[in-house]
């Protein structure tokens, strides 16, 4: 028995296979190529993560899929010669929302307390829900930005003032011991900033797919 991956996949706006295939994209169908499959460049593809089949969307029309047959696995998505659509649903107003959930814990972890950046998700979920204006949402992007901005310039500026006291402290160390200690400091740091965006990446692809799973609850209770 040939192995099936459970995945995510975005469709085209014509919900229509493209490179002038034309086969219609629906649930309950299966699609069927003739292989080989190559990645980017032939078979039928997805994401078992929707945060990366995200990256390669043009639409918010997303389907969950099940690939089988012969099948290529890539860092972020897999190519295969069968692809059966379960289910789809238009995920505009959902993918909003996620970015601003992402928003919100992104200001909490660098504890953001400037009223403009939070006043732009706020702005932004009136406008989701049709309260708000797009001029008003412009507004409200605007000035966080300019908060952004601000936080840049006095982030840079304690940076500047720390490092020239830390040139002043070391400046009677021996170089080789400065230089080992810098790399090390660097290392740490990277390593920690890695395992950060990793961290970051998988709470969501978690928060992401929680979202997906629920709009199609939500889905199936409107229908029945």
């Amino acid at each position: 028995m040939s192995e099936r991956i459970r995945a995510w996949y975005f469709m085209p706006a014509d919900r229509k296979l493209a490179n002038g295939d034309g086969r219609e994209i629906r649930a309950g169908r299966t699609l069927r190529v003739i292989g080989p499959v190559e990645l980017c460049k032939s078979g039928l593809h997805a994401s078992v993560d929707p945060l990366d089949a995200l990256q390669y969307a043009s639409t918010a029309i997303v389907s969950r899929v099940v690939l089988s047959g012969a099948i290529v696995k890539g860092n972020d998505k897999l190519a295969a010669t069968e692809r059966k659509t379960l289910w789809v649903i238009d995920a505009e107003e959902l993918l909003h929302e996620f970015a601003c959930r992402c928003a919100v814990r992104a200001l909490k972890i660098a504890k953001v307390t400037d009223e403009r950046s939070w006043n732009a998700i706020k702005v932004k979920r009136l406008w989701i829900a049709k309260k708000a204006s797009d001029s008003e949402l412009d507004a409200a992007r605007a000035a966080a930005w300019a908060a952004a901005r601000d936080a840049a310039l006095a982030a840079a500026w304690d940076a500047a003032r720390a490092a020239a006291w830390a040139a002043a402290r070391d400046a009677a160390r021996a170089a080789a011991r400065a230089a080992a200690r810098a790399a090390a400091w660097a290392a740490a740091r990277d390593a920690a900033r890695d395992a950060a965006r990793a961290a970051e990446r998988k709470w969501q692809n978690k928060l992401l797919t929680r979202m997906l799973l629920r709009a199609r609850k939500a889905q199936l209770a409107g229908v029945n």
